[in-house]
């Protein structure tokens, strides 16, 4: 005999109970780990309340099925009640396989991670501040980890290659974009990119991908220690993965080893007690004609006039002429790094030219690491490690990426075979698409991963309708790669982002 007791008494209360509550699909915010926190901050004198939201996106493909989680971290103003009239920027950095730390901790989120004033680290492991240049008082922030770095990962059964992609990464990196401007309502708000280094190609990538593929217009895009050709930066040796006979990246890169040498006093007094712009004038007009002519000459460059190159290049980069001369007036950025400073026993750093390091051997052209990378990286772990937990209660026991070794040497750029990177085409496009977009572009005199003097060549070279050249912007920091560890600059860099934003957003 059956218990009547145990049927449900009508249809409906039968599919009630075929829905329990522990059956049905948690909401996207329980499944995706999302926590929410109040904080305030004092910029300019005047207070911001702000949200900061941590936790993780699902991507889906179009039938249900998970492929990755986006781990972001937002800031979001309170008591802004027209989201149309708040901008809203996305910051990312690059590698490929960095998380977004560096912008996060170092520029443009509330907190950063306390240097001195040069960006020297004090006692390890590092401790944060309030960032009194934040941006949270005049636009909301999102910063992203692209799969594979932070906390953000494919899912299980999704490789990783998969995303280290160029391609697949602005299409992932893209779908997050449109899933946060949809799930927050601000399709209607002002929209910028801003991007770190291979950030910068991403960003390039990306605004005209978002254009084409679902009509997102930007307002502006935050283009911080750019490349966008890697022609520039293609140097022939072990450590690149270039064809020979490009010359272009000594040119691009000399003014920068000459700041490098200015600053560690390693030049005549001639040189040494001018002004580092000045200096730099004289030295990039050398390099875009007499240099430029006597590198494409090659071998037929008579040997007087080579005698007379490598003198001057000797005198501008504070390296012996013997020396140049040995490596036929070309020298590669890691023998420079070693070379510069080698009697003292030290290298100098590749983001940062300012930075010094030791290493054990003296002899050879090999360094053992980036000093620069070397200062910065254990207080900026150890910073963000400890500010998500204590600070934003977001718990997890994966490790937060810094900066993934597995993604980058995973990364294809399958579009580019046998042919160098290049995303400026990518940008004229965009800009000529639509010409209220506008770009500022932040270069450091110190940088040599990305030098100012390379920004300069690409940017000259986008073949921009001249009634949209005014829409970019060249700024100039005397600083690195990551400018805004060196205070001077970070004020400076605070300034020209808050005053592109409101030129980029003014009706």
């Amino acid at each position: 005999m059956s218990d009547e007791t145990d049927k449900p008494a009508t249809p409906e209360a039968a599919a009630s109970d075929a829905k329990k509550p522990d059956d049905l699909p948690p909401p996207p915010h329980h499944e995706e780990g999302v926590v929410e926190t109040s904080h305030t901050i004092t910029i300019g004198r005047k207070k911001v309340a702000y949200t900061a939201t941590a936790g993780r996106t699902i991507l889906r493909e179009e039938e249900g099925k998970k492929k990755a989680s986006f781990f972001s971290v937002a800031y979001t103003r309170d008591g802004v009640t027209d989201p149309s009239t708040r901008p809203i920027v996305f910051c990312f950095n690059g590698g490929p396989g960095s998380s977004s730390v560096w912008l996060h901790l170092g520029a443009f989120g509330p907190r950063r991670v306390l240097l001195d004033d040069n960006g020297m680290p004090g006692a390890l492991p590092g401790k944060l501040v309030d960032n009194e240049h934040a941006l949270i008082d005049v636009a909301d922030i999102v910063f992203i980890d692209p799969v594979g770095t932070g906390y953000s990962r494919a899912i299980p059964d999704e490789e990783l290659k998969q995303f280290a992609h160029f391609t697949r990464d602005i299409e992932t990196v893209g779908e997050f974009i449109r899933i946060y401007l949809t799930r927050h309502q601000r399709w209607s708000s002002p929209k910028f990119l801003a991007g770190e280094s291979y950030g910068t190609t991403r960003s390039a990538g990306l605004a005209a991908h978002l254009y084409k593929r679902h009509g997102i217009a930007f307002n502006g895009l935050l283009l911080i220690s750019s490349i966008l050709n890697f022609q520039t930066a293609g140097f022939d040796s072990k450590t690149w993965t270039f064809e020979r006979g490009n010359d272009l990246p000594y040119m691009l890169f000399l003014p920068t080893y000459a700041a490098a040498a200015w600053h560690h006093g390693q030049l005549a007094n001639a040189h040494q007690k001018r002004p580092l712009r000045e200096f730099l004038d004289e030295v990039e007009a050398f390099a875009a004609n007499e240099y430029a002519l006597a590198l494409f000459q090659g071998d037929a460059l008579d040997r007087e006039r080579f005698d007379e190159i490598a003198e001057r290049l000797a005198r501008y980069t504070g390296l012996s002429v013997e020396y140049v001369k040995r490596y036929d007036l070309r020298i590669e950025i890691l023998r420079f790094c070693k070379e510069l400073l080698r009697e003292e026993r030290r290298t100098i750093g590749r983001i940062d030219a300012r930075y010094t390091g030791i290493d054990r051997f003296v002899d050879g052209d090999t360094v053992e690491g980036d000093p620069s990378m070397s200062a910065t990286m254990g207080p900026y772990t150890a910073s963000l490690n400890d500010y998500l937990r204590r600070e934003l209660g977001y718990e997890s026991e994966l490790p937060y990426e810094i900066l993934s070794e597995k993604v980058h040497e995973a990364w294809d750029y399958e579009d580019f075979k046998n042919a160098h990177v290049d995303v400026s085409e990518a940008l004229r496009e965009t800009l000529s698409r639509n010409p209220s977009t506008r770009v500022l572009v932040a270069s450091g005199y110190y940088d040599l991963a990305t030098p100012h003097f390379a920004t300069e060549y690409t940017f000259s070279h986008l073949g921009l309708d001249p009634s949209l050249r005014g829409n970019i912007e060249l700024t100039y920091y005397e600083a690195g790669h990551m400018m805004y560890v060196h205070a001077p600059s970070r004020v400076k860099l605070a300034a020209d982002v808050k005053a592109f934003i409101a030129r980029a957003t003014a009706s």
